[in-house]
Parts: structure tokens; sequence; C-alpha cells
């Protein structure tokens, strides 16, 4: 029924409201029509402004029979902070009457009303002031003067400022609220003409998010009024409140309007049933005492709850017995100001025993019943709290302790005070215009006698002053003021008194953004560790876990799972960098350990060791062919090759030693040109030894000396040095076209970087392999067809086994090559190195080092050329051997 009214209420007041705004004139010779009555309190002026507060707590309705006229609401539950808004608003006009400085030729007037807590008596109450009619019927006749109200101050219900500003925006009649925080109101779309002194609701949202994740608190509850206020601050939450945001509501429940006892008790107990340890209510004060009442019922304790602005204030809730349920409250709270004068103003407050201003008798008298509990006889129609002594109108006003004295925490009031300030200032904007440099069409000034509403926001638009508290006042593009709160802590004294103090505020600075200011040491917990509470919906995750969202759970509700390798954090496993790795706790990234052949681990040692050894025994045994080179069998071998293959083996050993250490740009480019042409001089002078042996015993065949022309020492000089220039000719090449470059490979191990040298051109590599195999093979081929030869004095089977060794080492050498990983390739090709020079040198040198050191006696020519028994055998040897030593 009441919904009923309220509907029928808006459309009647709408329709008759459009005819009263279409014209730009207005009189107050219009005649009212109807019995509809609303509270007010009025006091004339030149220009009077508009307000509408909440006098009383509640309205009831009758029923609706229509077959009687219908009867106005009841209102009831006196509401003295309301009423204290209205002598704040009444006070603020006083002061600017009284200000020379500030509209020094206007007086200024109100007209406010109450609304009753009701969107339909808000909404009438609204439209009657734009009209300037409590009853929405005009005659048809011409309307002069000024407007009914210059602006509105109210109202305190973001749900009645939506139903009120629809309608007066469409004419740009300009309101200011003191207390409703919807941050659907900042729609200048749909708001044209709505302006506030209180932040917006979005902002309060903000500042509450600041305080949570100032916490930690990740897992919270939210509860909610039934209205805008409510449901648009939920919207804003579930936006804004997520793992970016900080965290996430375990629960959304909306508060039932009435005292709804079923519907409290489900939602107390989802509130005990849940993790969550933080509640969050935006709602009224009167929807907290309900639910209150409900949690001291359950004896739910335990709880951090977050206050809105709408009840963070309440006295009512800040008792002895609430304390252990409710304290510790934070709460976001109206900047608190401070107003002189104020107090000394509210003493002056009568009741009018003789009627003489029969417009503000009512709410007066209510007051004055409330205050000293006794009555007027007979009481005022309508008030159903009459009762007690009779009233004499003499009370002593500070003989009593009233809320409505207490200036101590002025937040709303101080509200309402700066938007009286904004519409006066706006109004001497206005008035100060010089004709021809006015901001509207044809550089013209408005004026108060044609004051169209839309010329009035213009100035309201561009106000800007400066409080006596210190404040600057100005408005954004969306009607909104520069936001700041006060962060409030309720705190249950140890002498049982209770104390709302403030802790700290929040505000958003035009530079800096979003400012927190908390002093934590001043907040009273109310918990046995007398610290924040604990509220996550799961812990966060060791290091070196990830965390995996629970299945229909919220984001904030996960399980911790252990990180791959190479990954880590706590949130969402990222990888490290390229050239890092995972500790093995998975908390941080370490650097990857690095893997070459390196001088200083065992294998590096062992193979360094030996390349050494092998130079050294090189150079031995070049010693030992030098200091007996007249000897029959040094000079018997060709000494000029034995020294060369002596030096190009010492070359090869020490090129091993490039492949050891951290691979270099130049070692990478040295070590297989050095060991590919080290090796060829080696098998060259292993070849051209060999050609020279055939040759001689070919040469010792009738009419054979021919073939000894071809083998002598420049000829062979000049093959080897032909030989050994084709393998530089291959290196140059390669080098030149795709180079050898180190490497750091990470495809062997996730956990290390493989320094090794790329070969750049497969190719290349292949061909430096084949022309040494090539040649060794071809030596292997001469040496065995020259192995039947006289023992004692060629060394083709020495050549031979030699070679075989070599060529047996390097056709292993390929798939070890290939198949090894990381340094361990380069430790086989080391590897390959050693055992085929050692071969070499220990198959070609070795029995003749023996003979000249451990069996001189055989070191003749006798010896060496042996002791056939065939005279043709000897004198053959004979004169090849001479030959040879020749050659």
């Amino acid at each position: 029924m009441r919904a009923f009214l309220d509907v029928n209420l808006f459309f009647l007041l709408y329709s008759n409201f459009s005819s009263a705004v279409s014209s730009p004139l207005y009189s107050s010779s219009c005649q009212l029509q109807g019995q509809f009555h609303l509270n007010g309190m009025h006091k004339t002026g030149d220009v009077v402004l508009g307000g509408v507060f909440e006098i009383h707590f509640f309205s009831t309705h009758p029923d609706l029979s229509f077959i009687s006229e219908p009867q106005q609401p009841t209102c009831h539950g006196f509401d003295v902070i309301g009423f204290r808004l209205t002598q704040t608003m009444a006070f603020a006009i006083d002061e600017i009457n009284r200000n020379s400085n500030l509209l020094p030729n206007v007086t200024l007037g109100y007209s406010l009303y109450d609304n009753c807590n009701t969107l339909g008596v808000g909404f009438r109450a609204g439209l009657s002031l734009a009209s300037g009619l409590e009853e929405q019927v005009i005659l048809h006749k011409t309307c002069v003067g000024t407007p009914p109200v210059l602006g509105i101050v109210g109202d305190d219900s973001s749900t009645r400022s939506v139903a009120i500003s629809t309608v007066l925006g469409l004419y740009r009649v300009p309101t200011v609220s003191y207390f409703s925080t919807c941050s659907c109101l900042s729609d200048r779309k749909k708001f044209p003409s709505f302006f506030r002194t209180i932040p917006s609701d979005a902002f309060q949202v903000h500042a509450m998010i600041q305080i949570l994740k100032r916490f930690g608190w990740t897992w919270t509850g939210l509860l909610i009024s039934d209205n805008d206020y409510g449901f648009h601050a939920a919207r804003s939450f579930q936006s804004d409140l997520g793992p970016s945001g900080g965290g996430c509501l375990a629960y959304i429940e909306i508060l039932p309007w009435d005292d709804n006892p079923a519907e409290l008790k489900r939602i107390v107990d989802v509130m005990k049933k849940s993790t969550a340890r933080v509640v969050i209510v935006f709602a009224y004060e009167s929807h907290m005492i309900n639910l209150v009442e409900e949690v001291v019922r359950q004896n739910v304790t335990g709880l951090q709850w977050i206050a809105s602005e709408a009840w963070t204030s309440s006295a009512v809730l800040q008792t002895p017995r609430l304390m252990p349920y409710v304290g510790g409250t934070l709460g976001i709270a109206i900047r608190r100001g401070e107003i002189p004068g104020l107090r000394d103003f509210l003493l002056q407050i009568r009741p009018d025993l003789h009627h003489n201003n029969i417009l503000n008798i009512f709410q007066v008298n209510q007051f004055w019943e409330y205050t000293f509990q006794c009555r007027f006889a007979p009481p005022p129609a309508g008030w159903v709290e009459a009762g007690g002594a009779l009233c004499t109108g003499q009370e002593d006003l500070e003989s009593v302790e009233t809320e409505y004295l207490d200036i101590t925490n002025l937040r709303p009031e101080y509200n309402v005070y700066k938007a009286v300030y904004a519409l006066a200032y706006a109004l001497d904007d206005m008035l100060q215009c010089e004709p021809g440099r006015g901001p509207f069409s044809g550089h013209s000034c408005g004026n108060l006698q044609r004051l169209e509403p839309w010329q009035f926001v213009y100035y309201l638009e561009k106000v800007k002053f400066t409080t006596s508290f210190g404040d600057q006042v100005s408005f954004d593009e969306n009607g909104d003021v520069l936001p700041i709160y006060d962060i409030m802590n309720w705190q249950w004294l140890p002498d049982g008194r209770t104390k709302v103090r403030t802790v700290g505020e929040v505000k958003k600075s035009a530079f800096k953004g979003e400012e927190l200011t908390l002093d934590e040491d001043k907040i009273f917990w109310n918990f046995e560790s007398k610290k924040p509470p604990r509220s996550v919906c799961s812990e966060s995750c060791p290091p070196g876990t990830r965390t995996a969202r629970k299945k229909g759970e919220p984001e904030c509700c996960f399980d911790c799972i252990p990180c791959s390798e190479g990954k880590i954090n706590s949130m969402e496993c990222t990888s490290c960098p390229e050239d890092f790795w995972s500790s093995p706790q998975r908390d941080h990234c370490v650097p990857k350990t690095t893997e070459f052949l390196s001088y200083h681990d065992p294998l590096g040692i062992f193979l360094t060791a030996t390349s050494l050894l092998g130079t050294v025994v090189c150079a031995i045994v070049l010693g030992i062919f030098i200091y007996h080179r007249s000897t029959p069998i040094v000079r018997a071998n060709n000494s000029e090759l034995s020294f060369q293959l002596l030096l190009s083996l010492k070359l090869c050993f020490l090129c091993s030693l490039l492949f050891i250490g951290r691979p270099r740009v130049w070692t990478c480019q040295l070590r297989h040109a050095a060991f590919g042409i080290s090796f060829v001089l080696c098998v060259s002078c292993i070849l051209v030894k060999t050609m020279v042996v055939l040759a001689v015993f070919k040469a010792s065949k009738p009419g054979g000396e021919a073939s000894l022309k071809w083998f002598g020492a420049m000829q062979q000089r000049g093959t080897v040095l032909v030989l050994t220039s084709i393998q530089a000719t291959i290196c140059t090449a390669w080098l030149l076209s795709s180079s050898p470059a180190p490497h750091k490979n990470t495809q062997y191990h996730n956990d290390k970087i493989v320094y090794e040298c790329v070969v750049g051109s497969t190719i290349g590599f292949a061909v430096l392999l084949g022309y040494i195999g090539l040649l060794a093979i071809l030596s292997f081929l001469l040496a065995f067809l020259a192995r039947n030869l006289p023992d004692n004095f060629n060394e083709a089977k020495l050549i031979t086994f030699s070679m075989l060794i070599f060529c047996a080492v390097w056709v292993a050498f390929v798939p070890a090559y290939i198949s090894s990983p990381g340094k361990y390739a380069d430790a086989v090709e080391v590897f390959a190195i050693l055992a085929s020079s050692f071969g070499l040198l220990v198959a070609l040198f070795g029995p003749k080092c023996y003979i000249i050191l451990l069996r001189p006696e055989r070191n003749t020519k006798k010896a060496i050329m042996g002791r056939g028994t065939a005279i043709t055998s000897v004198s053959a040897q004979k004169t090849s051997g001479q030959k040879y030593e020749k050659i």
C-alpha cells in the first residue's frame, strides 16, 4: 500500500509540477488546492533557499479506501540530529544575512521541509519547493516575480535525491545534497543540476579498499541496504575488489528495511559460517540497529566491522551492552568541521506558546517535548508520542544532556553549512555580473526578477570559496566536491565508556591521487590479541608454489601447487630469465651454473696435463734426435722429415689446449684451424716419408734409379708445403664463410648453460676432417704396400701400425663426438687429438729411441743393413741404404 501511494503521488506531482515550472515566471499570488500538508519551517526573504531534511525516522501511511478524502502520512520517531541540521541551515542563512561582504543588498530566507524518511513525502517536498506550492494545481494566469526557491539543500537519501533530481534536473533547478553519496548521482546526463558537498560512494568504496589492503584483508563479507545506496556500492565493490584490487567478497547480503527476524537470522547465520572475519556494512543506522540486535541474540563475536559513513557516528550502537560485539569498528566518516557561533544559535530556540510563528511551531514544539520529555496541552495534532508532564516553554536547554547541543563532532552539519554557502556565493557572483559582460547570450546577465534556473546552475558550477574552517569548496564537472573522509575507530575504554576516535584520513588530491593516512597505534582492536584479525580465504602460497583456483570458489580461494623447474613465485609461477634458474626452494631465481671444459675441473686438468706431457715428450725425442743426428738410425730415417714430424706432433699436442677453457671468439676460430693444419702437416710428413721409402726400394732394383730424382730434399719439402697449404686454404674459406663462434646452449640441461663452440659451417668442418682422413688413408695404403720390405732397414711396418691407430681413433671419434653433450664433446675431440698424437709418437719414434738410448750397439750401419745370407740381398741392402742415406 505504501509503494502504491508513493507511485501515485509521484505521477500526480510530476504532471502538475510540469505545468508549474513550464513558465519562466513565478508568482506568490497563485492559489493552492488540496489538503496534503507538509511539516516545515519557513522564513521570508528576498531570495528563499529550500531544504529537505529527515526530522522524523518513520512515517505511517493510512489505508486508501477512496471512499473519503485520503489522509496525509503520520510522521513519528523524532530525529534530533535531523532537527539540528535544519537549525544549522537556518544559522548559515542568518550568518550570511549579517555578513556585509556577502550578498549585501539581499536578504535570504528559507523553507525547510520534513521528508519523514519516506520517498513519497520527500519527493513531494522537493517539488513543492521548486514550484512554490504545496498543492500542484496552478490557476491559469500569468505569474511574475522571483523563483520560489533559488536552490534546494538536500535530500539526505540517495534514493530520494535520485527521484527529486530526475524531475528537477529536467528544468535545471539546482539541488545541493549534504548526505546523498550514491555514485549514480555523478551522471551529469541524468542529473545535470545535482551537486553535493559529500564525496561519492565510489570514493568511499575506494577508501575502504585502501583500508583492506593496508591490513591484508582479502576475504570480506558485504551487507548492503535495499536501495540505490547499497546496490551501487555493491557494484563498485564487485568491480574494484578483485585480486588486483585487494581481495574477494565471501558473501553479499541485502538487509531488510523492517524488522524481519527470519531474514536477519539467516543473514547472521551466513556470517557465522563464513571464514571471513571482516564485515563491511553499507547501510543506514536503522538497518544496523536490527542487525546488531540479532548478532547479540546469537552471541556472534570476533568480527571486524567496517562501517560506511551512514552509521559510523551512530550513538545508538555505541553502548556498553553492544560494544563487545561492535567494538573496534573502523568507519568512514564525513569530514568533521567547526562552525563558530552555532551553539549559541541553537540555544536561542524557544517554543512559540502564543503561536506567533505558526509555520515553525510544530517542529519546535516537538523538539521541546522530545528533549524535556513533556508535552504541550493539547499536543500537536498527529503527534503520537505525546505524554509525560506539561511543558512550560521556560525549560533550560543547558540543564539537560542532549545531542542537540553537542557540536564537537559536526559532520553532516558541516556539509549543510557548506551547501548553503555554495548557493550564497554563486548568487553573489551572479549579482556582481556587469551588463554587457555576462556569460549568457548577447553578454547578458541573470537577474532575480527573470532568473532562469539554468543560469544559476552556471554560477554554481564555477563557485569556489574557503570556509572559516579552512576547507576549500568547489565542484568538479560531475557536481562532486574534492573528496576527503575521516577514518573513525569505535573504542571501548577500560572504565566501560565508549569513544569514537579519529585515527586517520583518506583523501583525493588533484596531483597525488588517493592518499591513506592511518595511525595504527591509536586503533582499538576488539580481540584478545589486540592486533588486526586475519581474514583470508586461503593463506598465501609459500615460496616455490603457485595458486590454483578452487573450482566454483572466488579468486581468493585457491590451492598451492609446487612450481615446475625453472619457475618461481607464489601467485602465478613465472619463468626465470634465460640465464637464470629457480632455486631448490622455487622462491627466487639464481644464475644458471655454467659448464665448459675448464682448466679447474678434474677432466680438464687431466687433459691439460696429458697435452703438456705429450709436448714435453715430443721435445725430448726431438732433443734426442738432434743430439744423435749423426748416428746411422737417425740418418737412415730421413732426419729432416723426422724433425718436421716431431714439430708437427708438438703442435698437435699444443692445439688441444685451445679446446680447454671458456670458449671465446678467437679460441673457437683458432682451435679447429690449428687442429686441422697441425694434423695435415703431421700426416703429410708421414705420407712423404712413406713415399720416400717406396722410392728408395724401387731405386734398388735395376733401372729404378730415375725414380729418386723426384724425391729429393726440395721435392719433399715442397710436397709437405703444398699438402699443408690445401688445408690452410680450406680453413681460411671456412672461417670467412661461416666462422665458428661461442654459443650458450640450454638444450642439454635446463638448469645449466653449456658454453660451446658451434662449428658454423658443418660442411667446412667435414671437409677439414675429410682431408685429414684422405691423407691418413693414403699413407696407410702406401705403408701397407711396403710392409714386406726388410725389417731392419725401413719403417713401413711402423708407419702402417701408426696410421692404423690414427684411423681407428678418428673413426671412433665421429660417433662419440656427435653423441657427447656439452663439454664432453670437447673432451672427446681433445682425447682423439691426444690419442692419435701419442699413437704416432710412440709407434714411429718409440723403437728408434729404444735403440738410441737402450741398445746403442744396434745403432750401426751393419745392424741397420742386417746380415742376410743371400749375397744379392746384402748387396741390395747396402746399395739401397747408401742411396736412402743420401736422400
